[in-house]
């Protein structure tokens, strides 16, 4: 079920409007860090700068800027180490995109706020909305995307009933706070505290997912369990990461968070034109 048979309103930030269930949107990752787990990191501000361009040039409908690597044993940072990092990278791309709609991962309700003051748009938090990054959010009147993640992953239960139930519920609180069900973007958190198995469980039920009535985001490039299963490095998982991309258009999933945009952009503009019934704006019928 798509999300605008679900009657969700469409997300306009600055040049971009996000219909959603018309085709499926890219975010492009910028890593302003040294030690990303996928080897892209940008630890110069001018390198993440260019990168971030590139990405928007490449096809990217949005651009995911972080400073904090979130890599499995990654070494967590201060406040002002992020604050160096990301700052000039947001407003530097601010000010050479006018246009472009700018991501902000972190979870730090402060880092958050100064973020939105260079130029950022909404919030991507890997570990949801507490309650001051609830209270950013709704001051900011921004977009965010919640995602599921997990200190420890152990499941009682079954691990897509509980994202579901963690993911509604954050959803949930989000709107009671005053937040537009079309500005609540829901990601069930590949690769964040949960094993291979856990993840392949949730890519198989990415349809379930979006059946929660909200948009929806899914970031699996070259995760960690793409490798187990190819047997390759993070920098050669595109074609992996394609195929959990392409099942993610089919199960409606509305945005895909990668490294690879043009790569990634090819994908999901076959696979739109085989489930959305989405057309280049010059399709002909001649060969």
């Amino acid at each position: 079920m798509s999300a605008s048979v679900r009657g969700v309103s469409p997300l306009e930030i600055r040049d971009v409007r996000f219909v959603w269930g018309e085709r499926t949107y890219l975010m492009g990752i910028i890593n302003a860090t040294p030690d990303s787990f996928s080897g892209d990191g940008k630890p110069h501000s001018e390198d993440a700068i260019a990168h971030a361009l590139e990405q928007r040039a490449a096809g990217a409908d949005m651009l995911d800027i972080g400073a904090e690597s979130t890599r499995p044993g990654h070494e967590p940072i201060d406040r002002e180490e992020e604050l160096r990092r990301l700052i000039p990278v947001v407003r530097a791309v601010r000010e050479r995109a006018p246009g472009a709609a700018i991501s902000v991962d972190t979870f730090k309700a402060d880092v958050f706020r100064a973020a939105v003051r260079a130029g950022g748009d909404m919030l991507n938090s890997i570990w949801g909305l507490d309650d001051a990054l609830l209270a950013a959010v709704v001051e900011c009147d921004v977009a965010v995307a919640i995602m599921h993640n997990k200190r420890v992953a152990i499941y009682e239960g079954d691990v897509v009933d509980e994202v579901l139930r963690y993911l509604d519920d954050q959803a949930q609180r989000a709107v009671r706070a005053g937040v537009r069900p079309e500005r609540v973007i829901l990601d069930p958190g590949i690769g964040f505290g949960k094993l291979p198995e856990h993840n392949l469980a949730v890519l198989g039920a990415l349809g379930r997912v979006a059946g929660l009535g909200f948009p929806t985001l899914l970031g699996a490039s070259r995760k960690s369990t793409i490798g187990k299963l190819t047997g390759k490095p993070a920098e050669q998982r595109a074609f992996g990461t394609a195929a959990t991309i392409a099942l993610a258009v089919a199960a409606g999933i509305d945005i895909v968070r990668v490294h690879d945009v043009a790569e990634m952009r090819d994908v999901v503009a076959v696979a739109d034109a085989i489930v959305r019934g989405w057309r280049p704006s010059d399709w002909s019928e001649r060969l």
